[in-house]
């Protein structure tokens, strides 16, 4: 995951649901909540946010949430957690593993629930998936299938497109294990990779060129808060370059990307502010197990396709959990 890791909210409708508030009563449990993407990334997170808080009981009426958004800019998410810690809140809930990182450092005492795209053992925010430990839970919507899969889908759209690039963040603490998934998954489809790096918008620039000095003829598409913020200009890049390309999000395919391939960040977001209102019930965060869905969603817009010249095949269309005509 960018996910994003991944996972924010449309900022025009923050003032307008329930559980949005900046300036909250005392009377009121708080939940912090950072994140380090944007509030326009996926409008989808307030709604299952809220539905995860309603189905353990709580509502707009006795929580409020108080946001942080690191804008795609990582450097501010120190600053950002340690703003929330202060505020003493009940929980805190951690957008992406970026953001889980920052509230790690920031509080080891205050309850913190995550979603994050990296096994969150091998990046050190918990010692056991069973049993956290500490004060750190959450979901984990990794998966060493997920790159794999991601290949799979785009292998089957453009089985001649070689080599993929696949986009990374450098930045992202999880990237290193994207990279390795992404290898062992071209290993096994017998396909060759090269690794694009996109930490910023001045590598963002360089992308075109070095997409050109490589050959690269498909791209992949890391889930990334920052790459993520970039969706409109990665989109349009792969356009005019006339390159197919999969994506981690499926607000990429609904924007005109080709296809997208996640787990259904859905059901993470709904479980993990589950968690939160279990823990605002008493419960302790390090006795609730890391959370793994497992279910994958592909995304395929039939537009982009035919603008690109391709033809999806009809098996290929079989999988998918929804078409865009």
């Amino acid at each position: 995951m960018r996910r994003r890791d991944v996972i924010a909210l449309l900022s025009g409708a923050a003032t307008a649901l329930p559980l949005v508030a900046r300036a909250q009563k005392a009377t009121k449990i708080v939940v912090g909540v950072l994140d380090a993407a944007s509030a326009q990334e996926n409008p989808y997170f307030l709604t299952t946010a809220g539905q995860g808080l309603s189905d353990a009981g709580f509502s707009g009426d006795n929580v409020a949430i108080d946001y942080r958004w690191a804008e795609g800019d990582y450097d501010q998410l120190p600053a950002l957690a340690n703003d929330l810690v202060q505020r003493e809140p009940t929980a805190l809930y951690a957008a992406g593993l970026p953001a889980a990182v920052a509230l790690k450092r920031a509080t080891t005492t205050i309850p913190i629930v995550f979603v994050v795209g990296p096994d969150p053992v091998s990046v050190g925010l918990v010692t056991n998936l069973k049993r956290p430990g500490g004060n750190m839970t959450g979901v984990s919507v990794y998966t060493p299938a997920l790159v794999a899969k991601r290949l799979e889908f785009l292998h089957a759209l453009v089985p001649n497109a070689v080599p993929i690039g696949v986009l990374f963040n450098p930045n992202n603490t999880g990237a290193q294990t994207d990279r390795q998934d992404a290898q062992a998954g071209a290993q096994a489809l017998g396909l060759q990779i090269v690794s694009l790096q996109v930490g910023s918008d001045i590598d963002l620039v360089a992308l075109a060129p070095a997409i050109s000095d490589r050959n690269v003829k498909a791209l992949l598409v890391s889930n990334d808060s920052f790459l993520n913020s970039r969706a409109s200009q990665i989109i349009a890049l792969a356009a005019k370059l006339k390159l197919p390309a999969i994506y981690g999000l499926p607000e990429f395919a609904g924007a005109g990307g080709l296809m997208s391939c996640n787990t259904s960040l859905d059901d993470a977001y709904r479980l993990a502010f589950a968690y939160v209102g279990r823990i605002l019930k008493g419960e302790k965060a390090g006795n609730l197990p890391v959370a793994q869905p497992t279910k994958f969603q592909l995304v395929i817009n039939l537009r982009t396709a035919t603008a690109l010249g391709l033809t999806v095949p009809p098996a290929l269309l079989a999988s998918a959990d929804k078409v865009l005509q």
